[in-house]
């Protein structure tokens, strides 16, 4: 099944097929989701199925809205299907802009709108395998630390949100605790 998603195509916003925005470096919508506990972030390390970047660590989930699906409705819906969290405040962080090399002749040249979601102790994981190789609440200095040491075991996105916006997607008490 081709999945559709909303990119630019000569400055007009139109369905595009997931795979060819991507292998075309389109400019396109996407959604990303950090769940945070206690100063540790939920980390997900992506399936070895995925298209690009398998068996890399990422935030909690992302994804690429429909075309007519809201933001905020698009982040709930993947933070149940990937990590099998439902009914989580979200709130909107911050909307940037990246492009990024992800291998394979591949581009993601995303406009995304960033979630931050706020964790109780007892919160349930339940990572769906088809997306998800495995989970890991990692405390947010150290998450920075291990970025540095191995920068090729992360995403270029997740990479490029710590580098270039952690004050804004995390706030400044996390990021100078």
């Amino acid at each position: 099944m081709s999945i559709m998603i909303p990119a630019w195509v000569d400055g007009t916003l139109t369905p595009v097929e997931k795979l060819d925005a991507h292998k075309r470096g389109l400019r396109h919508k996407a959604v990303s989701v950090f769940v945070i506990r206690d100063g540790a972030v939920l980390l997900q390390q992506r399936a070895m199925e995925k298209y690009h970047t398998p068996g890399l660590w990422a935030n909690t989930c992302c994804t690429h809205p429909g075309w007519d699906e809201a933001p905020d409705m698009c982040a709930a819906r993947r933070l149940e299907e990937e990590v099998g969290i439902t009914d989580l405040p979200l709130e909107h962080r911050h909307h940037l802009e990246y492009r990024a090399d992800v291998g394979g002749g591949l581009i993601e040249h995303e406009v995304v709108d960033v979630y931050v979601g706020h964790a109780p102790s007892d919160l349930s994981v339940l990572a769906n395998p088809d997306e998800v190789m495995a989970v890991e609440w990692v405390d947010f200095h150290d998450l920075k630390a291990a970025i540095a040491r191995n920068p090729e075991r992360f995403t270029p996105w997740l990479r490029i949100y710590l580098t270039d916006h952690a004050e804004t997607i995390f706030g400044t008490d996390l990021v100078h605790a």
